[in-house]
């Protein structure tokens, strides 16, 4: 049996570890697959030796919450939301910060927190212990998974936090003892040593980067439930020889369908009377509406445009290819394993060599005949000043700055992922239509063989009626060049072909080469003209007056503005250009030459394109796919990076990690260069936190003391370790100005 679980309370990659460690243990499991993304896991088990509850304990028991996937899990989370810890944090910090430092900031304190340091000191406990409480996350998951051996950010927060705590309580036992014995030495010294708001501090900086992660691990909900709404709810089929409307889950494989002019089609099957024009450009994204009819595939959310057909269910449910494009959706999006954090990577390493360092100092002073006091305050003084604010601080804060500058410009980042990723591209992939294109066609070419020159008010008059993109161009070129409808009467639309209708009593035609040759009308003295428009993709319309051709013209989908200038930008950075489209091979190599790009897959259907950016990852590039439509979620999912045009579909825009607000493709060079900044940025911030705990963790070891006398107390320890992380902020608000 296979079966979806959805998981709470994982973090990181060393909680996906952990689960999947204690589910392997389970007698009869054959295979776990754990998605931080998603929160979910999948376990395929034999029914006859394991139980979907047994599994659930079992994860439970490691300290994360299961249920069925799409249930609500037993007591829900028990930790608030990131916002709400933030908010929170900070309103409690505020009169920490007063309490503890009013006087060092010249800001006037009451009197008695002076002349009762018991007092400010309880009160400091309370207000940092109310954060520690509010932020309790930290220490669960980090301490868990310190106890497990598998260090993570987390648990270098924890580690931090709670050698602040523990000196600030070993200070206020220390009051204790100095005032029961009187010595004003003892009680100014640790009155002013607690350094409980370093741990509130360090606990409330660090959740602006976990909200930052908790953005990055959702994006595809929304995508999948507006796919499963594109087919629709009713439908009506032919039972015992009557129409019946019946909700479109209910059909069966082999039932009739009847669908009408300006219907959706409910599920795949073969036309078996009729034929209509069908747009099918929610699953292929080809613009032009293609005609169809008896023994014809129609797929499941295309619209029927003007004629009523009668079709056989031939693929119903789970099995048609709109939900198969769900489900890559769904699988590409929950297998995208998240980012790994440098920080979390050097915290297995980092935080057991502090620990060590920390032990050995005490013991060390404590050989050496210096007092408890002594030894312990110089362990603290490692653990405070090697506390991961900045490193913590390194990637979040860069990250923030970049999100927002970004935004200012159009380019939204949804996640974090995406940001980091983006300066690793190596194969920048684009879907054609509505992305290097336009998205609808456009007359390029007008041929008028009239001795009046009155075609264009000819196709003014035929076309004004037509429903069809391309009737639709002509409209729109023929009154943009001064045509005047001449009127018409008896207008038809010839399926598959063209239109004909009466104008001033005279019979007119226009259509394809094909309507042209049922009519018997002789379009051979331009068939090189013809040719040579068809080579360069484009859609060639006839006109004729009775049976005499009176011109033709060409239309086709205009290169996108700012496409070109993207390409070759792209191209100097070093990145591999690809065109991905459902569009025909003629089209895609025309555009492909206009804009310079030497790799073309076209004739691709949604699934084809998510295999295909699989493949170009599995050559070990990174790739970044850019689309509009709902046709390419699944390339959006599967890339290491989507980006979606701000005019696409809401499904694109769900599926892509980067939305184009202002529909400037060059803006996906700029982000490339950008993250490049952004990364360059991170890295130093990462050098300095590591350079800064080099050369500071010896000295508050105590490593100058014999030989100078100078040892590092946890105040200025914690100074310290403030300074780092104003130094890292201050480098990430660089990026403001790049």
């Amino acid at each position: 049996m296979r079966q979806k679980f959805s998981v709470e309370g994982m973090s990181c990659v060393n909680c996906v570890a952990a689960v999947e460690h204690a589910v392997k243990k389970l007698d009869g499991l054959v295979s776990v697959e754990v998605s931080l993304l998603s929160k979910s896991m999948v376990c395929e088990f034999d029914e006859s030796k394991l139980s979907s509850k047994k599994i659930i304990n079992t994860v439970n028991k490691a300290g994360y919450r299961a249920s069925l996937y799409g249930e609500i899990s037993d007591g829900g989370s028990k930790f608030l939301s990131e916002k709400t810890r933030l908010i929170s944090s900070v309103i409690i910090l505020i009169p920490l910060m007063y309490v503890a430092m009013g006087d060092m900031m010249g800001i006037p304190t009451p009197a008695f927190l002076h002349e009762l340091p018991l007092v400010s000191a309880f009160i400091q406990l309370s207000l940092a212990l109310a954060v520690a409480f509010i932020n309790a996350k930290f220490f669960v998951n980090g301490f868990r998974a310190l106890f497990k051996l598998t260090p993570n950010m987390d648990s270098l927060v924890a580690m931090g936090s709670s050698a602040s705590f523990l000196y600030g309580i070993f200070s206020i036992i220390m009051l204790f003892i100095g005032i029961s014995e009187k010595n004003a030495e003892i009680v100014s010294k640790y009155s002013h040593g607690l350094y409980f708001e370093s741990a509130a501090m360090i606990l409330t900086l660090v959740t602006v980067g976990k909200m930052l992660e908790e953005r990055a691990k959702s994006k595809t909900g929304n995508a999948i439930a507006k796919l499963s709404k594109l087919a629709p709810e009713r439908s009506v089929v032919l039972r015992d020889g009557k129409e019946i409307e019946i909700n479109s889950s209910e059909i069966v494989c082999g039932d009739i369908v009847v669908i009408r002019p300006g219907a959706s089609v409910p599920v795949d099957g073969i036309i078996i009377e009729g034929g209509s024009e069908i747009n099918e450009a929610a699953l292929t994204g080809e613009s032009a509406p293609r005609y169809k009819t008896v023994g014809d595939e129609v797929m499941t959310a295309t619209v029927n445009l003007t004629g009523a057909f009668k079709m056989q269910a031939k693929k119903v449910g789970g099995d048609t290819v709109l939900a198969k494009i769900i489900e890559l959706v769904e699988n590409t999006s929950a297998s995208k394993a998240p980012v790994a954090r440098l920080a979390d990577k050097v915290a297995a390493v980092f935080i057991p060599i502090v620990t060590s360092i920390a032990v050995v100092t005490a013991v060390i002073w404590m050989i050496a005949g210096e007092n408890f006091d002594f030894a312990l305050s110089n362990a603290i003084s490692v653990l405070v000043i090697s506390c991961p604010c900045a490193l913590g601080l390194a990637t979040p804060v860069a990250i923030t700055v970049a999100v927002g500058k970004l935004a200012g410009e159009g380019i939204l980042v949804k996640s974090a992922e995406a940001l980091e990723t983006l300066h690793k591209t190596q194969v920048a992939v684009f879907d054609k239509t509505g992305t290097l294109t336009k998205g609808h066609p456009v007359v390029t070419d007008f041929f008028d063989l009239t001795d009046g020159g009155e075609l264009l008010s000819v196709a003014l008059s035929l076309e004004s009626s037509s429903e069809h993109p391309l009737g639709r161009a002509i409209c729109t070129y023929a009154i943009e060049n001064g045509a005047v409808t001449l009127g018409s009467e008896d207008f038809a639309a010839v399926p598959g072909r063209g239109v004909r209708a009466k104008i001033n009593s005279k019979e007119y035609f226009a259509g394809n080469a094909a309507y042209m040759s049922e009519l018997k009308i002789d379009v051979s003295a331009y068939g090189e003209t013809f040719e040579k428009l068809s080579r360069e993709g484009k859609t060639v319309m006839f006109f004729a007056e009775n049976d005499t051709l009176i011109g033709f013209l060409a239309a086709s989908d205009e290169i996108a503005d700012g496409s070109e200038k993207t390409l070759e930008a792209l191209s100097e950075l070093g990145i591999e250009t690809v065109m991905l489209t459902g569009d025909n091979e003629l089209s895609a190599l025309s555009t492909a030459e206009k804009l310079g790009i030497s790799r073309v897959i076209s004739g691709v259907l949604p699934s084809e394109k998510g295999s295909t950016v699989e493949s170009l990852k599995k050559e070990g590039k990174t790739v970044i796919m850019t689309g509009d439509g709902i046709n390419d979620a699944p390339a959006l999912t599967g890339a290491d990076v989507g980006i979606a045009v701000g005019a696409g579909s809401d499904i694109a825009i769900d599926s892509a990690d980067v939305v184009l607000v202002k529909n400037d493709l060059s803006d996906i060079s700029r982000a490339v260069k950008y993250s490049r900044s952004v990364m360059t940025n991170i890295k130093e911030n990462l050098f300095w936190a590591f350079f800064y705990n080099a050369v500071c963790i010896p000295i508050a070891a105590g490593a100058l003391y014999p030989a100078f006398g100078i040892t590092l107390s946890p105040m200025l320890a914690s100074a310290a370790m403030s300074f780092s992380s104003i130094f890292v902020v201050c480098n990430a608000l660089r990026l403001y100005r790049k």
